[in-house]
């Protein structure tokens, strides 16, 4: 993307001569939410209902490194807060994914992990934010526009990131745009197909379905195993450039997709491959895994369609989600309508949903009063030790899955708010 200084011809090949090259007409520089003022407030507060650009850079240029940590109110915010990114002047974004899912997080659920393309890291615990990092490289022409929509009742008090970039002369005409979307079937509808054969893909769940010349790079997959007993007998299949029977790709089995044994329960984590959340190693409730096809892109001319079965010939009903990652031309095929906030919350106990109703209820209010900075300053010394003391106990009975303590802790955390929200009304 910029004249060497040298030709390194016999050094190239590998992702690392991007630290050896020098590049005259190239420029590093960051967008991040740094304290104009000189302070130490180094984060952006996003409203409830609110969303914030976090970067507008000007082409052309090469997006290197994005990284953010949240310090969120909203249990679920990995799913509430959506990242959506825009190349040079588009309408919609090539990018619309909820934050969480974009970084392997598929249940709102925090796990550490390590791959070639990203990571989350550990802040203090426990109760500390985690650190989210993105290294895709994401070329633009004219305009790269980053925003987060806050879609919680619940406003964002920190929102700490870094977009690292370099400044080009030119990005070649050959070079794609990066592309990530995000889609849910809950639950998958579970078929009985005649001989248990599946001789069309038509009921497999669809990764992505994508239009125009590109590269298909990699995905995280979630399963939430309802049905119970292994889940993965499922093929991927990938119909390439109007593919009928048999598509260009077709595998054995889900855990194949990614580099596992057969029936993995226990976790692991890989340049390329890995299964990062292993809920049980009885296979049931959640699971989270992720393939990046970096030194095998799957290749496409006119169009692709990215499908998996869930279960063997789709014959079990349990929920997928995942987020595709792909590089393409502009412009690019129509995203399927995001889902609605309750729609994309993973599945919970009904008691669970109550607890989080009251909370959003807590957090309204606050959001009313300034937001949880401002509330502390205005509220009684007795008030602000009764709040932390039921969001930590609250806290502590939603890890132990003690529900009905949970309901107690959030109503009284609510009724110690609420009365501070009948005040400010009747002063209005």
């Amino acid at each position: 993307m910029g004249k060497s200084v040298s030709n390194l011809s016999g050094l190239t090949g590998s992702f690392l001569e991007e630290m050896m090259e020098l590049k005259k007409d190239v420029r590093s520089k960051r967008v991040s939410s740094w304290d104009r003022t000189g302070a130490n407030a180094d984060f952006l507060t996003i409203k409830a209902r609110g969303t914030a650009t976090l970067a507008d850079i000007p082409g052309p240029g090469c997006i290197r490194h994005f990284y953010c940590t949240i310090g969120n109110l909203d249990r679920f915010f990995l799913r509430t807060v959506i990242l959506r990114i825009y190349w040079d002047n588009e309408k919609t974004p090539s990018v619309e994914v909820p934050l969480g899912d974009f970084f392997g997080l598929g249940f709102c659920e925090t796990k550490y992990y390590t791959s070639l393309l990203v990571t989350v890291n550990t802040g203090a615990q426990p109760g500390g934010t985690i650190g989210l990092n993105s290294y895709f490289p994401m070329p633009f022409s004219k305009r790269a526009l980053i925003t987060v929509e806050n879609d919680s009742d619940a406003g964002i008090p920190a929102f700490w990131y870094h977009v690292d970039y370099e400044e080009h002369d030119s990005i070649p005409r050959h070079v794609g745009r990066f592309h990530a979307q995000w889609r849910r079937e809950n639950p998958c509808k579970a078929v009985q197909l005649p001989n248990a054969q599946n001789l069309d893909g038509k009921e497999n769940y669809v990764i992505l379905e994508a239009k125009g010349w590109g590269n298909y790079v990699g995905l995280f997959l979630n399963v939430d195993n309802i049905c119970g007993g292994w889940y993965g007998e499922g093929d991927d299949m990938i119909f390439i450039d109007g593919d009928k029977w048999p598509p260009s790709f077709h595998g054995t089995g889900t855990e194949e997709i990614f580099g596992g044994g057969a029936c993995p329960n226990v976790e692991y984590a890989g340049p390329y491959t890995g299964f990062h959340i292993i809920n049980s190693k009885d296979f049931a409730g959640k699971q989270s895994m992720y393939r990046w096809y970096v030194n095998d892109p799957v290749r496409f001319k006119k169009s692709i369609r990215v499908t998996l079965e869930h279960g063997h010939a789709n014959d079990l009903g349990n929920d997928y989600s995942s987020t595709a990652f792909w590089y393409q031309t502009e412009p690019h095929a129509e995203f399927p309508t995001l889902l609605s906030r309750k729609k994309r919350l993973p599945r919970m106990d009904e008691k669970m949903a109550q607890v989080y109703e009251k909370e959003m209820a807590s957090f309204k209010i606050i959001g009313r009063m300034g937001g949880v900075f401002e509330i502390f300053k205005t509220i009684a010394p007795e008030d602000s030790a009764e709040i932390n003391k039921r969001r930590t106990a609250l806290s502590e009975a939603v890890d132990k899955k003690n529900y009905d303590e949970a309901l107690e802790q959030a109503n009284a955390l609510y009724n110690t708010v609420e009365k501070y929200g009948k005040t400010r009304k009747r002063k209005k």
